[in-house]
């Protein structure tokens, strides 16, 4: 293991090592802060790049590409309220009421910082414990990936402000959403209602930008309130107080922890491990009422889990040959056009590739922080534009992005439409979170419970004769019913009093 670590160290720190890292990082930052590209569609573009080279430096500049977007995808998400990654949509839930109250600055200082941290320590537990985890994502089979994706959107319905059955309506409405195009085991079209533009389903950043940007804007021109205030035309200082590193330290430490463990998980990846986050904090949180309004801790912990949980992904991916998300199946593509099989005999037969990118890892996480901090003032400045320019230029950006995906007009038309649900969703307090993770989930959902059914021959005793999928759904089932048991208690103190 130290003989391939030092070989990785050479590796990562050649000069060649040293400018691909930075390529990939810088590269990464610009394509995650613009929604509609994304790490998959830039990491697909590379791979031709890619070809004839090294397959070490290779694989380092592709997952520089690809932490680095996650790294990146936070700016819109704070600044505009538009999420062009899914790792990045919990980032907005406080980033943006931030950014609105005048502390754009002090959110992309938090997150960048927040980023940063996640992604070293991740690096650090992929260096100790890469060998020993790749044996404990093998134990994770259909059963237990249900159980966990059931377990993440039954603790983000539950915690939403407001109504939980709203939120469970609007949890609904997700899967609905989802289950659009053509089946993928039937191959039968469903809720396509003739139209061919739909049997390939709705695209996640249509709906993501529907839901968050179009909706902002709706409110912004329906309500005729300015997008921020007066005194907010600055950006606000970028230096956190003693206080706010105090505030970020134990989500930085513990989700630094909880999304490496769930990055390694093939399946659950960045989107889960920044809801699952974001959930067990605001669980945690003394003030749970703070968070959605700008708190500090609620922008904290999907940072630094979306970033700790890209780290992490690389375990299945090297360890096992199994990739854990969309991004990491084109890198296992990327790999195998490389003539580099992924899989236990990596670490032995080419340490200088499994070693190499974990190394090039911690560089890329400080020519991050490095790249990003200075250029925050700058970045920010799109706070000063006057809020007409601001809401056209949010409709070109949602336009722009939705139409580079598949250049087909009527993705255009389902974008208003997202728009227009979710701007109801607002005006009668129904919460986007359940929904979009619902859509997100959805598909991942549906595949493990019939992989499950399949191999029990249709037995349901399979999710409870599992112990990690059972523990998993009894922890679904308190996140639903410790909510409710706590209003009915309330409820019932409150009728007491009179």
């Amino acid at each position: 293991m130290l003989d391939g670590l030092v070989s990785g160290i050479q590796t990562a720190f050649s000069l060649q090592g040293l400018l691909f890292v930075f390529i990939g990082v810088l590269v990464g930052t610009f394509i995650g802060m613009m929604p509609g590209l994304g790490p998959i569609s830039a990491i697909a573009l590379m791979i031709p790049v890619t070809y004839g080279m090294d397959p070490a430096v290779a694989l380092i500049l592709m997952a520089g590409v690809y932490y680095g977007a996650i790294f990146g995808g936070s700016t819109s998400s704070i600044l505009l309220n538009a999420p062009g990654i899914s790792g990045t949509v919990a980032t907005a839930f406080d980033g943006y009421p931030m950014a609105q109250r005048g502390d754009a600055g002090k959110a992309l200082a938090i997150a960048a910082i927040a980023s940063f941290v996640g992604g070293t320590v991740s690096v650090i537990l992929l260096m100790l414990f890469a060998p020993v985890l790749s044996s404990v994502a093998i134990v994770f089979g259909p059963p237990e990936y249900f159980a966990l994706m059931l377990l993440g959107l039954t603790a983000i319905t539950s915690l939403s402000e407001g109504s939980t059955v709203k939120a469970l309506i609007s949890a609904v409405l997700g899967f609905m959403a989802v289950t659009v195009g053509i089946d993928s085991q039937t191959g039968t079209p469903r809720f396509t209602f003739g139209n061919p533009n739909l049997l390939e389903g709705i695209d996640f950043l249509v709906v993501a930008l529907g839901l968050f940007a179009l909706a902002e804007v709706c409110t912004l021109v329906a309500h005729r309130k300015p997008a921020f205030n007066s005194h907010n035309k600055t950006i606000g200082s970028l230096k956190l107080t003693k206080a706010d590193f105090k505030e970020m330290s134990g989500p930085m430490g513990r989700h630094s922890l909880i999304g490496f463990i769930l990055g390694v998980l093939p399946g659950a990846g960045a989107t889960i491990a920044s809801f699952i986050s974001y959930v067990l904090e605001k669980r945690l949180s003394k003030h749970p009422s703070e968070f959605g309004k700008g708190s500090i801790k609620g922008l904290t912990a999907p940072e630094t889990a979306n970033n700790a949980a890209t780290s992490g992904a690389f375990v299945p991916l090297l360890s096992l040959g199994i990739p854990g998300s969309g991004t990491t199946a084109v890198l296992l593509g990327a790999l195998l056009v490389l003539d580099v099989n992924p899989g236990p005999l990596l670490m032995q037969d080419r340490p200088d590739i499994f070693w190499g990118v974990i190394v090039s890892m911690y560089i890329g996480n400080v020519f991050l922080l490095i790249l990003n901090l200075p250029l925050i003032p700058y970045i920010a400045k799109v706070l000063a534009i006057p809020r007409p320019m601001l809401i056209s230029l949010i409709i070109v950006f949602c336009v722009i992005g939705v139409y580079a995906i598949s250049f087909n007009v009527f993705d255009l038309y389902v974008l208003l439409a997202f728009g227009a649900i979710g701007y109801l969703m607002r005006l009668f307090s129904f919460p986007a979170a359940p929904f979009i993770l619902a859509f997100i989930l959805g598909g991942m959902m549906e595949n493990a419970l019939r992989q499950s059914l399949t191999i029990s021959n249709g037995q349901l005793s399979i999710f409870w004769s599992q112990p990690i999928a059972f523990s998993l759904l009894i922890l679904a089932l308190l996140s639903l019913a410790l909510p409710a048991w706590q209003s009915f208690r309330s409820g019932k103190r409150t009728g007491g009093s009179h």
